[in-house]
């Protein structure tokens, strides 16, 4: 297991590295000049070259990258040229709403898609099925920002139960911030359960004609028994990969629902750092989200060899 996993962490580096180099080279390619839209049109060429010198725009790409790539390995990340401050502080202060948001989206649709995929599957052709088939393809058609706009006009401004936007801070109070995530989380899991509902019921069917399974039943297991306890173990690993695919993309994809509801969230911060050509703060966190899209599926790859015997004895 030792040599696999450094093999694995090898492979996480070495795709960190890569992943960064394209980034820099992406931002460096995006039209528009930092130095100019800091100091407007009215600056003088001498104005914006001091400008481009002081921030190292003027220097040679592989030399920025690696003056960049040096400082991200040491915890600095640079300032921010709109806000002037560092911007790993602006990353881990939205990050403190872009991350509850994401884990309360992910536990309500596993929530949701789980029992109702597993239903679906076991109970094939009935109500739960029929069910299940609804909720998904309803689900997945409607996009998550207008889920988040009826949610707003019918618990806001016809109810007047939960608040229509902003967030008051974790230091208002647990129960303040918690509200104030509520209808976001529903709104960001809703297509999701509905991906996942199909994944759980097709890999349970999938599952439920394997040999292993025919075996429980004719060894006279009851149903219940064998489909929770034989069956869907052996479906996790799809079901996995389909929830550690939907935590990445609730904590990067979020940025329409942040902005329906006002919330100072990381995916708002690209938006504007991408509206103001921020392009240290654009390309820090866009590699912090593909850097958790890979350490995710590291972890994903991980918890199959937990899960399944017969990987952790191929590999």
């Amino acid at each position: 297991m030792i040599p696999l996993l450094a093999r694995r962490f090898a492979g996480l580096l070495i795709t960190l590295i890569v992943v960064s180099l394209l980034i820099f080279a992406v931002m460096d390619l995006l039209p528009g000049d930092p130095a100019s839209i800091m100091l407007g049109t009215s600056a003088t060429p001498e104005t914006l070259a001091a400008l481009r010198h002081s921030l190292g725009l003027d220097q040679p790409l592989l030399l920025r990258y690696g003056q960049w790539l040096a400082g991200v390995l040491s915890g600095d990340l640079g300032n921010s040229l709109t806000y002037g401050v560092p911007v790993a502080g602006l990353i881990v202060e939205r990050l403190a709403v872009t991350l509850p948001l994401a884990l309360m989206a992910i536990v309500l649709s596993v929530a949701i898609a789980l029992p109702l995929g597993v239903l679906a599957a076991s109970r094939r052709g009935g109500i739960f099925d029929v069910i299940a088939t609804l909720f998904s393809q309803i689900s997945i058609a409607v996009p998550a920002f207008w889920v988040a706009l009826l949610l707003i006009i019918l618990f806001s401004t016809m109810l007047g139960l939960m608040p229509a936007g902003g967030f008051p801070g974790w230091s208002a109070g647990l129960t303040p911030a918690l509200q104030a995530l509520v209808m976001p989380a529903v709104a960001l899991a809703m297509p999701q359960a509905g991906v996942l509902t199909r994944v759980a019921r097709s890999a349970v069917l999938d599952t439920m004609h394997e040999d292993f399974a025919r075996t429980a039943v004719a060894k006279g297991l009851s149903r219940s028994a064998v489909l929770w306890r034989h069956i869907v173990p052996n479906a996790l690993i799809p079901i996995l990969t389909m929830i550690g695919l939907q935590f990445t993309f609730l904590v990067a994809g979020a940025v329409l629902v942040e902005n329906v509801f006002n919330l100072p969230g990381l995916g708002r911060l690209a938006l504007q750092a991408l509206s103001q050509r921020d392009i240290i703060v654009m390309q820090d966190v866009v590699l912090f989200f593909a850097g958790l899209v890979i350490v995710m599926n590291f972890i994903v790859d991980l918890s199959y060899l937990a899960i399944d015997p017969r990987m952790r004895k191929a590999a």
